[in-house]
């Protein structure tokens, strides 16, 4: 029964893997055949004394900064709000999921039309409130990366949204009612029992949430193309532009490998993290 998985998990995933591991010690291109010449660690010394590595990895931390909180947060809102409606639940689950299936290249399209200056709505909605030059949200180094996070949040947070709401929906109504006869308010209930009983739906969330926005790509790439100045340019389009387009198949494997270990090790912290919150509530 486990065989299908297991071919399907050696061939696609722990092989490539491995030939990354082994192709960062070779100084391979794409223009000729095979690993190329052995070098050694040289690759992993240019890599981490690259100021283009690091700030790659800056930008890609400032864009999980600017996203896994929030996605929890507005998943987590609107999943109460939700849960409180006896009726007409399917209407905002359909509302909340539907942009999490359009493909990222149309929310990459439709948000370039809403930032697009002077003619996009989020230049209408800026000047309406009052801003005499709202800034240019995918051409000024200071936005760009607030802006793609923006449409991110949008698109993304539907899928938080469902599993939170189908945790509230686990949780006995009877612990609702009991809360409510020993004298808890709303604010009570939620902060003492529905929070603390969404553990592990938070747990769950949270990890998810984190791999995916260090992992991003899609929409910073047909957005921004990683400018202005490579002031969105995340580690993964790193690694895109330094083996597909310079053709430094080995010295991109390297990078690929140094940010799986740093996604790993932040993924652990974060999980452990988590857990720990989660035990003490």
């Amino acid at each position: 029964m486990l065989l299908p998985f297991g071919v399907f998990y050696v061939v696609f995933l722990l092989g490539p893997l491995v030939y990354t591991a082994v192709a960062g010690f070779f100084n391979g291109s794409l223009v000729k055949g095979g690993l190329g010449d052995w070098v050694g660690t040289a690759n992993y010394a240019q890599a981490l004394g690259s100021d283009e590595f690091w700030s790659s990895l800056g930008h890609t931390l400032w864009f999980t900064v600017l996203t896994t909180v929030p996605l929890i947060l507005v998943a987590l809102a609107l999943a109460l709000m939700t849960d409180r409606f006896s009726r007409g639940k399917w209407f905002f689950r359909l509302a909340f999921f539907a942009p999490f299936m359009l493909p990222s290249s149309v929310i990459s399209l439709l948000f370039m039309w809403i930032y697009a200056d002077e003619i996009g709505l989020a230049q209408g909605v800026a000047k309406a409130l009052g801003a005499d030059a709202p800034p240019s949200w995918l051409g000024d180094p200071d936005w760009a990366m607030i802006s793609i996070a923006a449409a991110t949040v949008w698109w993304t947070v539907g899928f938080n949204f469902v599993i939170y709401l189908a945790a509230l929906q686990e949780i006995p109504r009877e612990v609702h009612e009991a809360a409510a006869i020993d004298g808890a308010g709303p604010w009570q209930r939620l902060r003492l029992v529905v929070v603390p009983m969404l553990g592990r739906a938070t747990t769950l969330v949270a990890v998810l949430q984190l791999v995916a926005s260090l992992k991003v790509f899609d929409q910073i790439y047909m957005m921004t193309g990683g400018g202005p100045d490579d002031a969105t340019r995340p580690s993964l389009l790193y690694v895109y532009q330094t083996g597909f387009t310079d053709g430094r198949a080995g010295y991109a494997s390297t990078v690929a490998l140094l940010l799986f270990v740093i996604i790993l090790l932040i993924s652990l912290v974060w999980f452990a993290l988590i857990r720990h919150t989660e035990k003490e509530a």
